[in-house]
């Protein structure tokens, strides 16, 4: 017998017996069929586990606020009006705008920070900024990390479209102010200390511009 008759043979040979080891595995039915789950089976059940958890508390604003509050109701109302926006990546947000904000303040360097804050939260900034230029006094600072951050309120106006959220920080830094000729006249550079800040945060909701803006800061 000729190599390639033999090879031929033997190929379907085994293709002979994958075609039973499949039948007997998966049974004969042709295409797939999703038998009824029988009453009180896994998968009726599972089905209305689901239903359950999907009609539940919404965990990515209960697990910042408390369940049925004001500020409950006004995070869920922002989401209705803008469904791809979630509580948990705001607040991630957040945590790099408050770095970056609170940097650019403390060295001076705020006209970049310009599109992320409130026209009057800009100018209170350049005043301070521009304040400590005329007494020839500088800052260093650098910054540690955030112990704390957490949603301290929220609020939504459904008329026009307008979102408030207010965050609540604990940061760590060193900080020292000096003089024109470089001298330390306030602070400690291996000093680490630990300031609070409540700022507020504002976006119109349902429009393309995606970033909030610093509309108030308090302690």
């Amino acid at each position: 017998m000729e190599s390639p008759i033999l090879q031929l043979l033997v190929l379907a040979g085994i293709a002979v017996f994958l075609i039973l080891r499949l039948r007997s595995v998966l049974g004969t039915r042709d295409g797939y069929e999703n038998p009824p789950a029988p009453a009180g089976s896994s998968r009726a059940n599972d089905r209305r586990d689901f239903e359950v958890i999907e009609g539940g508390p919404d965990h990515d604003i209960i697990d910042h606020v408390p369940e049925h509050s004001d500020a409950a109701r006004a995070l869920a109302a922002m989401k209705r009006v803008e469904p791809s926006f979630g509580v948990s990546d705001f607040l991630g947000g957040a945590r790099g705008a408050y770095e970056m904000i609170l940097m650019g303040f403390e060295r001076g360097e705020i006209e970049n920070l310009k599109p992320f804050l409130a026209d009057d939260v800009y100018e209170t900034f350049a005043e301070v900024v521009a304040a400590r230029e005329e007494q020839g006094l500088t800052i260093e600072a650098e910054f540690i990390g955030l112990r704390e951050l957490t949603l301290a309120d929220a609020s939504f106006d459904e008329q026009s479209g307008k979102a408030e959220i207010t965050v609540r920080y604990v940061g760590e830094l060193t900080s020292v102010v000096k003089d024109t000729s470089g001298e330390i006249v306030e602070g400690d550079p291996k000093s680490v200390k630990r300031q609070k800040d409540v700022w507020t945060y504002a976006r119109m909701m349902g429009v393309d511009d995606p970033n909030w803006q610093l509309v108030a800061t308090d302690e």
